[in-house]
């Protein structure tokens, strides 16, 4: 068997009367006094290479987790041997330069080394490019590029091999990733690709929040890419429409010229309402407005965002028709008594449950529905709407009208107006980052309706007119966000400049006591029953406290990098 086993290995060892799987990490290791090694019972083929290996040792680390989950989603999904691998391709000329504003970008990017850099693009630009380009100057061999989506990839691939360029998909394309000798295109997991070195990396909308897995260990794949970059000495290439302060934080800013970057945003629109009459509803008068003459175009077609998950109860004045918002971090506020201080859900500061504008004590409860909405919505306009949520399959075409969450914005492939019916939903959302996540949202409606020559337009409603996140989106300028949301992170020591993990469970409160007394410099702060925020002044120190507290029986989530603070 020993032909058949090396570094990496997936192999079947006895345990208990049982036989389970298991992965080869070390060789040559002598056994400790009183203990008998066993022989094992077969090989499963090939898993990950020995510097991926290393990787999943760090990441357990850095993450809280066991090893054998990376391990885990580092492996083929299939039994994959050695003499299996499909030779490597017959290297070939670098396809030809796409031109363009690409070449200076890419030029910028890998100019400062190996050292990560952070490519803003518009969402309307063609990111397909950047790749392209890149592997005209450098070749194929060793690059890995991640997407968010499945869709995505795909895009990068057809794009890849329109020009000639060895590619692999990942996680079908495995053995070949394994093989070398071309392009490695994936979704999260392909961070854990089976390259034995990286020669460049590159990570497509690196915002999105579909690089961060929600199930324990909480990992970033991301973040691990940027680790292997650093590792191989390789440049990370993290390209975004508009990158959070985290992605920013100590790397170089590429960006094109202020008139390309305006012309990649459609035009946007705010909708003031916090003095429109409340029977209106959700429909104000000039999204009507826009809806009917985008409905009478042919082909025409209006996408409605109400995200009911995640959804926060916003109070509002009854008098000006302000929203109550923190008067430290600018989240929303709630009374979680009915005679008691307004709350905040984002840092816990209490204020007097009044009106910050005018003073009223005039306060109302904002509710809003995904499904009643889009009754009214086709009541309105004498037409059938389509719904869309998340857990809705979408077959075959869609109507001009519809209604639906965030998840609207991922199946459907086009519009010629985007409405978000309720834009502070998200901007208040009770945790740190939520307006990146709200300019985030805008920009994926970017893409739906093109670029700002193509006629398309966005219109958001809102009572926050003046928030940094609406005011960035509309000039077409991130950096108008990113400068008051590191500020504010700075303030109140948020990611990147302090770490943070959750604990939740049955069993929290007992490590949260073990921990306290394991690792005297993290502030640990109960959130609620069985829930607790770990606060540490680097991502050092958090996971090394993590690390040395033993963990109880019974159930336990620890969720480092959590957004709930």
């Amino acid at each position: 068997m020993s032909d058949q086993v090396t570094l990496g290995s997936r192999v079947r060892i006895p345990l208990h009367g049982r036989r389970v799987g298991g992965w080869v990490v070390a060789d040559d290791v002598e056994a400790p006094p009183g203990v008998t090694p066993k022989d094992l019972t077969g090989a499963s083929g090939l898993g990950p290479p020995p510097p991926v290996l290393d990787l999943a040792v760090w990441a357990a680390w850095r993450w809280a987790g066991p090893v054998a989950s990376f391990l885990g989603t580092a492996s083929p999904g299939r039994v994959v041997r050695l003499g299996s691998l499909p030779g490597r391709p017959t290297p070939s000329e670098a396809p030809p330069s796409p031109g363009g504003g690409s070449v200076g970008l890419v030029e910028a990017a890998l100019a400062g080394g190996p050292d990560a850099a952070v490519i803003r693009l518009a969402p309307a630009l063609d990111a397909g490019l950047l790749v392209l380009e890149l592997v005209h100057q450098i070749g194929a061999d060793g690059v890995l590029v991640i997407a968010p989506s499945r869709s995505r990839a795909e895009q990068v691939v057809a794009r890849l091999r329109a020009g000639r360029v060895p590619v692999t998909l990942l996680p079908d394309g495995w053995p070949a990733a394994r093989r070398g000798g071309s392009v490695v295109v994936g979704t999260r997991a392909a961070a854990w690709a089976p390259m034995e070195r990286l020669s460049a990396v590159v990570v497509l909308d690196a915002h999105d929040e579909a690089y961060r897995e929600e199930r324990s260990p909480t990992w970033s794949a991301v973040d691990v890419v940027a680790e292997r970059g650093r590792r191989d000495g390789a440049p990370v290439l993290v390209v975004s429409p508009c990158p959070t302060v985290e992605l920013t934080e100590g790397r170089r800013l590429v960006t094109t010229t202020t008139e390309v970057e305006r012309r990649g945003w459609p035009a946007i629109e705010l909708v003031d309402r916090r003095f429109d009459d409340p029977r209106t509803g959700l429909y104000s008068e000039r999204l009507t407005d826009a809806a009917r003459a985008e409905l009478a175009r042919p082909g025409g077609r209006v996408v409605c965002i109400l995200n009911r998950t995640g959804r926060v109860r916003v109070l509002a004045c009854g008098s000006c028709g302000a929203v109550a918002r923190c008067t430290g971090c600018g989240g929303a506020v709630a009374r979680p008594e009915a005679d008691g201080p307004l709350t905040c859900g984002r840092c816990g500061r209490e204020r007097p449950p009044v009106c910050a504008t005018c003073d009223s004590a005039r306060l109302k409860s904002l509710r809003i529905g995904v499904s009643r909405a889009t009754e009214e919505l086709g009541a309105l306009f004498g037409q059938t709407a389509t719904e869309i949520t998340a857990s809705t399959e979408v077959s075959g075409p869609v109507g001009p009208l519809v209604m639906g969450t965030e998840a609207a914005l991922h199946r459907v492939d086009h519009a010629g107006l985007v409405v978000f019916l309720d834009i502070d939903q998200h901007l208040l959302a009770p945790r740190f980052g939520a307006g990146e996540e709200t300019l985030a949202l805008l920009a994926r409606a970017a893409r739906l309706v093109g670029s700002r020559t193509g006629g398309g337009r966005i219109l958001a409603q809102t009572r926050i007119p003046d928030h940094e996140a609406l005011r960035a989106a509309v000039a077409a300028d991130p950096a108008m966000l990113s400068g008051p949301e590191r500020d504010l992170r700075v303030t109140l020591g948020l990611p990147p400049f302090g770490a943070l993990a959750g604990l939740s469970g049955a069993a929290a409160g007992e490590y949260a006591e073990r921990l306290r007394a394991a690792a005297g410099q993290l502030e640990i702060s109960p959130l609620g029953e069985d829930r607790f925020l770990v606060r540490a002044e680097s991502h050092q120190a958090l996971c090394d406290g993590l690390a040395v507290a033993e963990r109880p029986t019974g159930r336990l989530r620890i969720e480092v990098d959590t957004r709930d603070a």
